[in-house]
């Protein structure tokens, strides 16, 4: 299916009819965005089944992974929004020093305006939707671009969405980086953008010229440590299903293992051990498994195999897009499945001794978007502490996006903002800071020529 282009004709007059139905001041009561996130939810269970047979035709994705990984993760974002979502909207009282008495002051949360939110093909739905949680909830419209990448994905989301708003309000276009390019001439009140690095610079770059503040959500390459110390079985589970969850294609993968010489050979055989438990005997066959999104993923990943010496997996099948859990030994840290993010289920393996190498090659490179630590708890904290990362988890993966209570986002490299729970609600919003002063006494000291200066000079 090849997704027809939305005209920059188009791309101009949706911007304009946002823009001007945000000026009306539709959006800001609480009970018209409750009422949108009502409705998102109850789009989410009418069009599920859609979604899922979307899901399945672009990425062989499991009903059950896209439910985990995809719609449930939106339903609870909604859900806790329209928890919280009059109390975050609340004027916040904060303290006034004396010199203002008798002033009050407060922050008020108000939208950022006209939003635009770019999504990559990875998790088509969770990662499109997610931020719309937050640019109803604070009072945005909003744009939508999927990607082309995934499009059964991409054309059922635009009925959903089209069944469900008003294109002045949320609208969705659809097409290829020359539809990226049209958008990003448009001047926006907030870009929200998930994809690479590379493509998060572009982003920035047209931002510039608007001063528009932007949220990138990028990625790079996720470290993942197991010490010693470390329940080895549990560790191999953990990262064999981190690394293998969605084949690999998930921004927060273990992108290369670090692990203690002395563990090597035992982890290799516990991985063999927790690939078979996860995917059966040939993962291939599981209807659990997803394949790659593309001939040319396909080819880029399969040709990080010559990088090493394989021990486990190896296996691939270029007619299905299937390549099978593959751990690589012997890599070398100049090596091509080294420099790039991996983006699929190939997992290299480097060694060590002591965790200062440890510490010493991770602050080499860019600060990726998580890190993994597997061992003592205390020995993870201390990791945790010479590193920087968008998130870690220790003695887990990938958990640490399922806590819509904790900030999902990179740093550096990895990323620009952060958002989940009222964070979300935040990203979208300006807050903005109000004093009140009443009329009913109006102290000289303040007005020149400044009598009592030096009355006041104490004061302050």
């Amino acid at each position: 299916m090849a997704m027809e282009n939305t005209s920059k004709e188009s791309i101009c007059s949706i911007v304009q009819a946002q823009r001007d139905f945000f000026r009306s001041g539709s959006t800001l009561d609480d009970d018209f965005r409750l009422k949108q996130l009502k409705r998102l939810l109850k789009a989410l269970k009418e069009w599920e089944k859609p979604l899922y047979e979307a899901l399945w035709a672009d990425l062989h994705k499991s009903r059950e992974e896209a439910f985990l990984t995809e719609l449930s993760i939106v339903e609870g974002e909604i859900k806790n929004h329209l928890k919280h979502l009059k109390r975050w909207m609340r004027r916040e009282k904060h303290s006034t020093p004396l010199k203002m008495t008798p002033s009050r002051s407060y922050v008020v949360s108000e939208p950022l305006g006209s939003a635009l939110i770019i999504a990559p093909w990875n998790y088509p739905v969770q990662l499109l939707l997610n931020p719309l949680v937050g640019a109803i909830s604070a009072g945005c419209t909003a744009i939508l671009k999927p990607s082309p990448y995934v499009p059964t994905v991409s054309s059922v989301v635009e009925q959903m969405i089209e069944a469900t708003f008003d294109e002045k309000y949320i609208a969705v276009v659809q097409g290829n980086r020359e539809v990226n390019k049209a958008l990003l001439e448009q001047r926006f009140d907030i870009i929200f953008f998930t994809g690479s690095p590379a493509l998060g610079r572009t982003v920035m770059e047209a931002a510039a010229k608007h001063l528009t503040p932007v949220v990138l959500e990028l990625g790079g390459k996720s470290p993942c440590i197991v010490d010693k110390g470390a329940e080895l079985k549990v560790a191999a589970r953990r990262i064999a299903w981190g690394k293998t969850l969605n084949a690999g294609q998930t921004c927060i993968a273990p992108d290369y293992l670090l692990i203690h010489k002395s563990l090597k050979e035992e982890f290799v055989e516990e991985f063999k051990s927790a690939l078979k438990s996860l995917h059966g005997k040939d993962a291939k066959s599981s209807s659990h498994y997803v394949r790659m999104v593309s001939d040319n993923a396909f080819e880029r990943v399969v040709g990080y195999l010559a990088d090493g010496e394989v021990v486990v997996g190896g296996g691939y099948d270029a007619a299905e897009r299937y390549i099978e859990p593959t751990l690589l030994d012997g890599v070398s840290p100049d090596a091509k499945v080294m420099q790039e993010e991996i983006f699929g289920p190939v997992l290299p393996m480097l060694t060590f001794e002591r965790r200062e190498e440890v510490v010493k090659f991770i602050t080499e490179r860019e600060k990726p978007l998580a890190l993994y630590y597997f061992g003592k708890e205390d020995k993870g904290w201390k990791v945790v502490a010479r590193t920087s990362s968008g998130g870690a988890c220790i003695n887990d993966t990938i958990m640490h996006i399922a806590n819509e209570n904790l900030p999902f986002g990179g740093v550096g490299n990895s990323g620009l903002g952060s958002y989940h729970g009222r964070l979300s609600f935040d990203v979208f919003s300006h807050r903005r800071a109000v004093v009140a002063t009443p009329v009913w006494i109006d102290l000289p000291f303040r007005y020149m020529p400044y009598k009592l200066f030096s009355i006041v000079k104490k004061i302050l």
